[in-house]
């Protein structure tokens, strides 16, 4: 009988274990989610229906994988790279060629500017000669006047005299009358006879050649490049010859100036033979059939050799092309007397043809211009009135009497 319960027991034991594992397994399938399939397919989305009764049917394309959608296969990546286009570098626009304004009458047109700063003179002199009694100290603030104008020492004694004489035999003397004298006495000193024109027509089959000299901070090659534009306005070809090779900016600068007008420049490296410059541009104005070879030296050298000795040099070197038709030589009007110092030491070495006169709108030092002239011997041919391009004007006697004493 004990033997019986035992075995119902252990019976009973195992029937309830049997039944627990099978509620347990139940649970678990009913929280596992459904296991997906080995490999999910997407369809492309069917092509655009095509209009018209007579379109034809268009195959099915098969469908693809996510890994065939997502990613490119990778030979086919390794043999088609994607092209990547060159940058396009666009060339610097060309400098844009100017139209200088026309030469002729240039000076009347800046005949208010330069009046500007010569009032003192023309006007002082107005002035003293309008007393109603010319005593000795009346001459001596006229000569004076003269003086400090930077007119000269013998100049002035000699248009002094002239005035004396003049307003002696006037007599009664209104200021229309004395402004009339003055202008006569004034454009006499200054000379009518001068050949005032430079030089750009050459006697034989080359171009002109014009050689510009002065010592830097004159604005001789400003001057040159000035020159180039009074030039192109009358219809002249040109061609710049960068000789200063002494100053850095000196070739650049002319460059500059030069393509403004569409003139050509010929340079040599900074440091280079002056004279080795200046006989290849002539070489390439001949070369060209240019009108003009405008060439800018050196106002100081950084070698041993002396400046005058390299400007004879330059000027040798370029006569062997054939003769220099004009020797320009640019002076600061604002150095009065001290000009007059370098103007001798130039007139030594080359023969100066010409002179330019710049900044003359900016001192009241109008008289150096008869000065100079009569320590050369030679002319003013062109006068600078200021910083803009076409302020370089043909020196004329009369319109710079206006100016110097008004109306």
């Amino acid at each position: 009988m004990t033997d019986i319960l035992i075995l119902a027991v252990v019976i009973a034991l195992v029937a309830v274990g049997v039944i627990s594992g099978l509620v347990v397994s139940s649970r678990k399938k009913k929280q596992l989610p459904p296991t997906p399939p080995s490999t999910p397919t997407i369809t492309a989305p069917p092509a655009e229906p095509q209009v018209g009764e007579d379109a034809a049917p268009t195959a099915q394309e098969p469908r693809r994988t996510i890994e065939e959608v997502a990613l490119p296969d990778a030979e086919t990546a390794l043999e088609s790279p994607v092209a990547v286009e060159d940058p396009v570098v666009e060339a610097p626009p060309a400098p844009e060629i100017e139209v200088p304004e026309p030469t002729a009458g240039r000076l009347v047109r800046l005949r208010s500017r330069l009046a500007r700063s010569q009032n003192s003179l023309g006007k002082g002199l107005l002035t003293l000669l309008s007393r109603e009694h010319l005593d000795e100290d009346t001459w001596e603030e006229i000569e004076e006047t003269l003086l400090i104008a930077d007119v000269g020492v013998a100049p002035t004694q000699e248009l002094v005299d002239r005035l004396r004489e003049r307003v002696k035999v006037l007599g009664t003397r209104t200021p229309a009358d004395l402004r009339a004298l003055l202008k006569e006495e004034l454009v006499a000193l200054l000379g009518t006879d001068f050949d005032r024109a430079v030089k750009t027509e050459s006697g034989v089959d080359t171009p002109a050649v014009v050689m510009v000299v002065g010592v830097n901070g004159t604005g001789k090659t400003t001057t040159t490049g000035k020159l180039a534009r009074v030039l192109v306005a009358d219809g002249r070809s040109v061609v710049l010859g960068a000789a200063d090779t002494f100053r850095a900016a000196a070739a650049d600068q002319l460059q500059t100036w030069g393509d403004r007008v569409g003139a050509r420049t010929v340079r040599g490296p900074e440091g280079g033979d002056p004279a080795s410059i200046a006989y290849d541009a002539v070489k390439e104005g001949i070369a060209e059939g240019a009108d003009v070879v405008l060439i800018d030296t050196a106002g100081r050298l950084h070698t041993k050799t002396g400046l005058m000795d390299e400007l004879g040099k330059v000027k040798r070197v370029v006569e062997k092309h054939g003769p220099l038709d004009e020797i320009l030589l640019v002076l600061d009007a604002t150095t009065g007397q001290n000009g007059l110092t370098q103007a001798r030491v130039f007139a030594e070495v080359v023969d100066i043809t010409g002179i330019v006169l710049t900044k003359l709108d900016g001192t009241a030092k109008g008289g150096i211009v008869i000065a100079v002239q009569r320590a050369l011997g030679v002319p003013v041919k062109l006068v600078g009135l200021g910083e803009g391009a076409d302020d370089l004007a043909p020196f004329e006697p009369e319109a710079f009497v206006d100016a110097l004493i008004g109306d």
